[in-house]
């Protein structure tokens, strides 16, 4: 399994490079171990990390999010343009489409990564602003990238609405409520996968 999660890091950096910044860090859950593969996209190679020794600043950002969040299989910790500038709108980006709803859910507020990320994420986001820097999780690396695609995307249109003073309509409630029912299903689903060392199924569909 570890080999078949390192080369799917390499499949990830390839998707993607030229879409967040270069020194960006991704990072693999190894299923049935307190480890991660994690690397920068500009890095030859990722390493297995462990996540309770993790020397590097970014290592231990994803170290502490491992241990927060059983459900997460892949964290990208960095971004695009435009899930970058949203830190200059006050971090959180509420939510405006169902589909965000349902793979992103609720961001929690900017954090320091200095802080318990266990309160932060509680409410199974898989998003959020540490330290001043976008992170996206996913249940799997696949996941994940789909996830950070969606986040750019969101990001573009709210912060581009901010900057023009236009409008915003939320999501209605009850809309939010069945999406993001759904999204906490698959990481009940994905958690339990971890606890038995395997790598939880894609996500089919809405």
């Amino acid at each position: 399994m570890r080999d078949s999660l390192r080369q799917q890091w390499f499949d990830l950096r390839e998707r993607l490079m030229g879409q967040v910044d270069s020194h960006s860090s991704v990072s693999l859950r190894l299923p049935g171990e307190q480890s991660m593969w994690l690397g920068k996209l500009d890095d030859l190679a990722p390493q297995v990390v462990d996540c309770n020794d993790s020397a590097a600043d970014d290592g231990q950002t994803h170290a502490a999010i491992y241990r927060a969040r059983a459900d997460v299989g892949a964290v990208l910790l960095g971004g695009g343009a435009f899930a970058k500038s949203l830190v200059d709108f006050g971090g959180v980006l509420p939510i405006l489409f169902d589909e965000q709803a349902r793979h992103i859910g609720h961001m929690a507020t900017p954090a320091s990564s200095e802080q318990p990320l266990v309160r932060l994420l509680k409410r199974g986001g898989n998003a959020a602003v540490i330290d001043s820097t976008p992170v996206v999780m996913g249940t799997t690396g696949a996941r994940m990238v789909l996830n950070a695609e969606l986040f750019e995307k969101c990001a573009k249109a709210y912060t581009l609405a901010k900057a023009c003073g236009t409008h915003l309509t939320l999501l209605p409630w009850w809309v939010v409520l069945v999406a993001n029912g759904r999204l906490m299903k698959d990481e009940k689903r994905a958690a339990q996968c971890f606890a038995e060392g395997r790598i939880p199924p894609e996500t089919r569909g809405y």
